[in-house]
């Protein structure tokens, strides 16, 4: 979901959930992410309300709607969320729990990422193994964080972003597009492509790597380019 804020013109707010629990409960799970976000985007004023906070209270209030769900429908929902929201200054903040991503290009090249709440990403973080060994590993999927979980709140991990500008990128995705390419490849096609072509590139490549047996795949990108120069 990427969508502009009703009054605050260049104000944007990127969102990809990827539910879990079952094709009814991790649908539910996603939708209440998608839900909550835009109506408490609805309501944002970056004059007044830091982006992190926003994104912040869209990812709590999020979990705590999906565990009284499943405690109504004895479902299991679960549900990732990887979410950025851009001010009309450049300015804003990026979230995310799970094993879905937010990742910043500029210029094509890879300047940060999201690190996943998942069972290889702290196998990497004790260097256990490299990025490559855990993309193969046959518990790659086990999540240790996400929302909706009963025992442990989600992970949130809030990251406030500098000012953009021309030539830098976002991209926030579910593990069904990012585990199908390198940081290399997805910088080098947002860079070259429009973001319209960028996204249906990404897409039909994934699932012809995928196979017939990929996960769920959800993307939103936002790239951000110069002003055309006023004519003389």
């Amino acid at each position: 979901m990427l969508i502009a804020h009703p009054r605050v013109a260049g104000c944007i707010l990127a969102v990809v959930a990827d539910g879990m629990g079952g094709r009814s409960g991790g649908r539910k799970a996603s939708d209440q992410v998608l839900l909550t976000a835009r109506q408490l985007f609805e309501r944002y004023a970056p004059d007044v309300q830091p982006a992190s906070a926003l994104l912040r209270q869209t990812v709590e209030d999020a979990h705590t709607v999906i565990k009284l769900t499943a405690i109504s429908s004895e479902q299991e929902p679960h549900s990732t969320v990887a979410a950025f929201l851009l001010n009309p200054q450049g300015d804003g903040a990026w979230i995310h729990a799970g094993d879905s991503r937010v990742y910043l290009f500029r210029k094509g090249r890879l300047v940060q990422r999201t690190r996943d709440h998942s069972y290889v990403e702290v196998l990497i973080e004790r260097g256990e193994l490299t990025e490559d060994e855990a993309m193969r590993h046959p518990q790659a999927n086990i999540l240790v964080g996400c929302l909706g979980m009963r025992a442990t709140p989600p992970p949130i991990d809030v990251h406030e972003m500098e000012p953009l500008g021309a030539g830098d990128a976002l991209l926030a995705c579910s593990d069904g597009l990012w585990h199908y390419f390198t940081p290399e490849e997805l910088g080098a096609v947002i860079a070259e492509q429009s973001p319209r072509e960028a996204v249906a590139l990404l897409v039909a490549e994934a699932r012809q790597r995928a196979h017939g047996t990929g996960d769920n795949l959800s993307l939103a990108l936002l790239k951000l380019e110069a002003l055309p120069s006023a004519p003389d």
